[in-house]
């Protein structure tokens, strides 16, 4: 008898859909002999077929077919309305992710799930990864843990660097003026820029090709998605924003260097392949952003041409760790993607700052939710308290006087039923803000019933647990 097939439903964009090829992996590891469905924008999957693991793919007006079967799983990994509606219909065993029931109501299924659905305006202490918590709630964690990814590749003998233009966002990107700069500045190091685009890009392709001084070979808007793959397999190094076209090229084994700016967060949205390299503005607001509430861009300013071509220059053959570290970059900070000793996505940063209490508050957050939802014992999380303790007593100070409130608020539903309001969360200390977002959420989800309510106060006592 044929196994029920698994069906992943990713209505968003190129890049989130790339984050779900380690899913793809991992459940087709997990359920042998169960088919891996994938329904997408045909847009995006159609041109990436060749480099997905394997999956058959269905576009969105295939929804009737897919409703006559009868799934394993469902796990929907989108934000779109249709997509939850579509996972409250289908027959399935189990469901993961936003789904619209039959009554109308709206939920999410899965802790990990939650999780990431209360990163929203809510994400500065946040280390779990999009394309790990795609799977934390549908596989083993050991299973994400062991699994390890090719080094990307280097080629000593190109001098080609590819720049990728353009970003769904303005603010996520360098403008012309800045690209047309780094041309200039690479050519004097002895490097070929190339630029890459789709067709939005045309406009800017031409504009950074007149404003530069030498000769770039401009391709914005003439390559396929597949054709980039093929072109990609002949660069020394790929300089992008936070773009679809970075998450295609760190899986293809492109070197890339992400300049991450605006409103993103890499320990979220970097490039999930380890042996990547993503430079960041070291400032407050560039921590944790999910929205920019600045007058101006000031994360933009530190990235300088000069800067990224002469740390490109270093890039573009065999890495020294050694001589990265040493590299003056005022202003900015560079990491390297890796793994933890926890087995989880990580950023090495690349110089010997002592972390700071953001860095702290975030181990710890990690450890703990880890811990909270049963990836590893409560050691952990003692261990990252400890570390929070010590080297930022403020912010553990300052957690420890919110928990009488968070209690107070939790006891208080429990014997009332009564719904929190959002300044829960909104106006909780910021250090406190990754406990009080999720509680504030899976109360709702779970329309602040009793056992709700229990469970709040079960995990707040985990907590106290942790930090006593």
């Amino acid at each position: 008898m044929a196994k029920k097939p698994i069906l992943i439903l990713q209505m968003q964009r190129m890049g989130d859909l790339i984050l779900s090829y380690p899913l793809m992996l991992w459940l087709a590891r997990r359920h042998p002999g169960h088919p891996i469905y994938v329904a997408a924008e045909e847009s995006f999957y159609k041109p990436l077929m060749k480099l997905s693991p394997p999956a058959t793919y269905f576009p969105w007006s295939g929804e009737k077919h897919l409703e006559r079967e009868e799934f394993e799983l469902v796990l929907n990994l989108s934000i779109r309305e249709k997509a939850a509606a579509l996972a409250g219909r289908l027959k399935t065993e189990n469901r993961l992710g936003p789904v619209r029931e039959q009554d109308g109501s709206r939920r999410i299924y899965g802790d990990w799930q939650l999780y990431r659905a209360s990163l929203v305006r809510n994400n500065l202490f946040n280390r779990f990864h999009w394309g790990e918590l795609n799977g934390l709630d549908a596989v083993p964690f050991a299973d994400i843990a062991a699994t390890r990814f090719s080094a990307p590749r280097t080629l000593p003998d190109s001098n080609k660097v590819g720049l990728f233009l353009g970003a769904s966002d303005a603010a996520k990107r360098p403008d012309a003026a800045f690209w047309a700069a780094l041309v200039d500045e690479l050519h004097e190091r002895g490097l070929r820029p190339v630029l890459f685009g789709g067709p939005a890009e045309k406009a800017l392709g031409a504009e950074t090709a007149k404003l530069a001084k030498g000769p770039a070979l401009n391709l914005c808007g003439t390559l396929g998605l597949d054709e980039f793959g093929a072109v990609g397999q002949t660069l020394a190094l790929f300089i992008t924003p936070d773009t679809g076209p970075m998450h295609l090229a760190a899986w293809t084994g492109l070197k890339c260097l992400n300049l991450s700016m605006g409103n993103v967060n890499p320990w979220e949205t970097g490039p999930f392949v380890p042996g990547h390299f993503v430079l960041r503005a070291d400032l407050p607001c560039a921590k944790g952003c999910w929205q920019c509430t600045e007058a101006s861009l000031k994360c933009h300013a530190p990235l300088t041409p000069g800067r990224v071509a002469a740390l490109a220059r270093r890039l573009a053959g065999p890495t020294d760790a050694a001589r990265l570290e040493r590299m003056e970059l005022p202003g900015l900070a560079l990491f390297e993607t890796g793994r933890s000793d926890l087995g989880l996505y990580c950023l090495k940063r690349l110089d010997q700052a002592r972390p700071d209490a953001e860095r702290l508050a975030s181990r710890f957050w990690q450890a703990c939710f880890g811990s909270l939802f049963g990836l590893w014992s409560e050691a952990r999380a003692d261990e990252a308290w400890t570390g929070l303790a010590e080297g930022a007593p403020e912010e553990a100070a300052a957690l420890l006087r919110h928990i009488p409130e968070m209690g107070r608020r939790f006891k208080l539903g429990l014997r009332s039923g009564a719904p929190l309001d959002q300044s829960f969360w909104t106006a909780s200390p910021a250090i406190a803000k990754p406990f009080t977002g999720f509680a504030d959420m899976y109360l709702e989800n779970n329309d602040y019933s009793r056992p709700a309510w229990t469970r709040a106060l079960t995990l707040l006592e985990r907590l106290v647990a942790v930090c006593a």
